[in-house]
This record gives C-alpha cells, sequence and structure tokens, in this order.
C-alpha cells in the first residue's frame, strides 16, 4: 500500500493494490510513512475500507480528530473481541466507539455514572450485541484509564445495533428499539399472552423486524403485492393478518414508510407462530 495521505501519527490514507483508497491506522505508522512511498505493513493494525460511497478523506480526518490512544484502545478492542478482523469497511463503527469511549473516560474521571434507561430493553431484544459489548467494554478496559463502569456495555451494544443501519446515529436505534417493544406489547395484549422475549419464536421476530428496518432504512422492502407465499399465509392465518397490520400501522406512524403486502404476510408469519408457541403448538 502505497501513503496518500499523512493525517497524523496513527492515521494515513493509503492505496491499496486494488488501487482503492484505504484508512489505515497503527501507533507510528503516520511518523514513518510518505506520501507516495509504501507503507509498513508491520504498523498496520487496522485496514477501514470505506463502503457505501463514504469519502475516505472525510473519515480519515475525523479518526484523525479521535484521541490516538482512545482509537488504538478501540480498534485493538474490536479486534479482539471478535467484532471486527483486520480490514472493516465500517470505519463509522470504530468511530462512534471511541467518540463514546472518550466521553465516557472524560465522565469517569469526574466520578459521574449515567444510568441508562434502555438497559432491560437492549438485554433483551439485542442479546448478541450485548455479549459482544461487554467484551468489546473488558478488551477496552484492559488499555484505559480509568476503568469504565460495566454499564458502558449498554451504550456500546446500542452502537453495534446501529452499524447495521445507514444512519451514522442512534436516532433510529433508539427508535427501532421503542418500535419493537411497542409491537410485542400488541401481541401481549391482542391474545392475552406473557410473550417471552427469550422464546424462541419471539426471537425470530425480533429478528425478523429488525431486517425489516434494515430493508426500509436502504428502500428495499419485500415486493410482489399478490405473491404465492404471501397470499398462502393471508389466507391461513387471517387473525395473525389482522394483528400485522395493526403493526404495520405503528411502523407506518413512526418510520414514514407504508409496508407492502408481503412485508405485512411475513410479519403475519411470525405473529402466528408467536401465537402457536404459546399454546405448544408449531406453526
Amino acid at each position: 500500500m502505497k501513503a496518500l495521505r499523512v493525517l497524523n501519527n496513527n492515521v494515513v490514507l493509503a492505496r491499496d493494490d486494488k488501487g482503492q483508497e484505504v484508512i489505515l491506522t497503527g501507533r507510528g505508522i503516520g511518523f514513518s510513512s510518505r506520501q507516495g512511498k509504501p507503507v509498513d505493513p508491520a504498523l498496520i493494525v487496522r485496514v477501514f475500507v470505506p463502503a457505501d460511497g463514504r469519502d475516505p478523506d472525510h473519515l480519515s480526518e475525523v479518526l484523525a480528530l479521535i484521541d490516538e490512544e482512545v482509537l488504538r484502545a478501540v480498534v485493538i478492542a474490536l479486534d479482539e473481541s471478535g467484532i471486527e478482523g483486520r480490514e472493516s469497511t465500517r470505519p463509522t463503527l470504530a468511530i462512534a466507539v471511541a467518540d463514546h469511549v472518550a466521553g465516557a473516560l472524560d465522565r469517569a474521571a469526574r466520578g459521574i455514572v449515567i444510568e441508562y434507561p434502555l438497559r432491560a430493553e437492549v438485554q433483551a431484544l439485542y442479546a448478541a450485541e450485548f455479549a459482544q459489548a461487554q467484551r468489546l467494554l473488558e478488551a477496552i478496559n484492559e488499555r484505559v484509564d480509568p476503568r469504565l463502569d460495566p454499564s458502558e456495555a449498554i451504550a456500546l451494544a446500542l452502537h453495534l445495533v446501529n452499524a447495521g443501519f445507514a444512519t451514522g446515529d442512534l436516532s433510529f436505534t433508539y427508535t427501532m428499539t421503542g418500535v419493537i417493544q411497542q409491537m410485542l406489547a400488541v401481541v401481549r395484549e391482542r391474545y392475552g399472552l406473557s410473550v417471552s422475549q427469550e422464546s424462541l419464536n419471539a426471537a425470530r421476530f425480533i429478528t425478523h423486524v429488525r431486517y425489516l428496518f434494515v430493508r426500509i432504512q436502504q428502500h428495499r422492502q419485500l415486493k410482489g403485492h399478490e405473491s404465492t407465499i404471501g397470499e398462502g399465509i393471508r389466507r391461513h392465518y387471517p387473525e395473525a393478518t389482522h394483528t400485522a397490520q395493526q403493526l404495520a400501522t405503528i411502523v407506518e406512524l413512526r418510520l414514514g414508510e407504508h409496508l407492502s403486502e408481503d412485508e405485512v404476510s411475513y410479519l403475519a408469519l411470525h405473529v402466528a407462530r408467536m401465537t402457536l408457541e404459546s399454546d405448544g403448538a408449531t406453526a
């Protein structure tokens, strides 16, 4: 890789052997790099390959603004916790996590502890990301002083969830969390159920809704107004379809997006599975 621009001691904009611009991070990588010259591969800790049309120059500048030791701690921790390998297409995740960690360290130094209001929701709805966040926090704490409070895993989990969307901030993730809770509440109330978020079909429902929100963000909803599968689901589960239409109304009110017939049908299938599971049957 050849250096195109040295941002600081730890961040270099370079061009790889495929001709694409990448961002390199590593302690002292900028100090030893020169424009147009090969970068010492031994100094590279992480290679960021900006995706989705993101501007490499802008992202590298933002990375360069982050405290060098905080960025280093986060980059290494993302790798050690198994979240990101040596090469990543998500520089915005490292930026968001490092920015949060910098703020958390400042609060910790001043003895300020934040009580995150979404703790129960995050642990229930995003169990996989919460487990990853706990590992990430532990890896970060091995490299920072003072150590961060265990509650910071909640915020880190939300950043991991948010990494799947194109918004770049947490507002959509907060909204999504509230919408999922509201949808589950509708199912509980309509059927008089105690829907456990740990149950298999509830977990499948939550996963399905999360991917639905990804499709909404990317404007790629499932299409096919009269698809055979969708029509069959609506015919076989009329009560669940009615409930799914209520859930679709919630999505439209909260996100301003009308759901396609097929999206409603697959919501109905998951609703049916949850209600049948509660009766001891399977869909």
